[in-house]
């Protein structure tokens, strides 16, 4: 498939019109006890997903899909896709329900293994991160300019490191114990990606278990911004070459002339 903005800008189209469905529910008194089959969130995920799942085969119709909402694609099948889709309908389980707006809609497109376009949408913040591989990096809030994003160079005397709102594990305590000083920045969901990608913060280690889907679209975004994710030991995260659907730790950057895998635990 040719990777350009008319692609990407369509893409853009899908995800927003995805969030318009999450925002009613999100919205509404919901009641948040946990249900088994019919809960709010569980309406809300479904919503984008339906709603993605048909911008997308109208887009490309010959191009598989791989939704968390239908992750039941056994690895023989999957396997054989030298490109796919990889979407997350609704990430940010734990902002949607505690309301703080940083739940997001992802999509991407992968490629041999690597993401090569990906869109974030805040649909609680009307706010938008596109880029895709040849094309750039973007921002849109609301219905404002497109603005153009690259990383930032590192703080590198007082890092801007990403800590998750959620998933604060021993081996990132460990982590943050051998910085000398950083600043901490509080984000949710994919966001902490598109944060990096648009240079306001450095670091965002991840030392704990993530899906794919959850990492894909923000990956997409920094990688067009100018940055990196990798696995614990520096290789490029790649997609869809296990049987599993699980990423090993990673950490995610901008600034390539930093040694930021010293920090992570051996």
């Amino acid at each position: 498939m040719e990777i350009n903005r008319e692609l990407l800008d369509a893409v853009c189209r899908i995800a927003v019109e995805a969030g318009a469905k999450t925002l009613p529910i999100y919205r509404s008194d919901f009641d948040v006890a946990t249900k088994d089959d019919d809960s709010p969130l569980t309406q809300a995920d479904l919503a984008a997903h339906r709603s993605i799942a048909a911008g997308l085969s109208a887009l490309t119709p010959d191009t598989p899909q791989l939704s968390e909402e239908g992750a039941d694609i056994d690895y023989d099948t999957r396997s054989e896709w030298r490109e796919y889709w990889l979407i997350d309908p609704l990430d940010g389980t734990k902002e949607f329900v505690n309301r703080n707006d940083q739940f997001t809609i992802n999509i991407a497109l992968i490629e041999d293994g690597r993401p090569v376009l990906g869109v974030v949408y805040a649909p609680a913040l009307d706010r938008l991160w596109f880029g895709a591989h040849g094309v750039g990096a973007f921002r849109r809030e609301g219905d404002g300019e497109i603005e153009a994003i690259q990383v930032s160079p590192a703080r590198t005397e007082k890092p801007r490191v990403l800590v998750s709102r959620s998933h604060r594990s021993d081996a990132i305590e460990q982590l943050l114990s051998k910085m000398d000083d950083y600043e901490p920045v509080s984000m949710g969901s994919s966001l902490k990606f598109c944060i990096i990608a648009e240079g306001e913060a450095d670091f965002y280690p991840r030392l704990g278990p993530t899906s794919e889907w959850d990492t894909a679209a923000g990956h997409a975004v920094l990688k067009a911004a100018g940055g990196y994710v990798t696995d614990a030991r520096g290789r490029p995260l790649r997609y869809n070459e296990t049987d599993s659907l699980l990423n090993d730790w990673f950490i995610a950057y901008g600034d390539d002339g930093y040694d930021w895998l010293s920090y992570v635990p051996k």
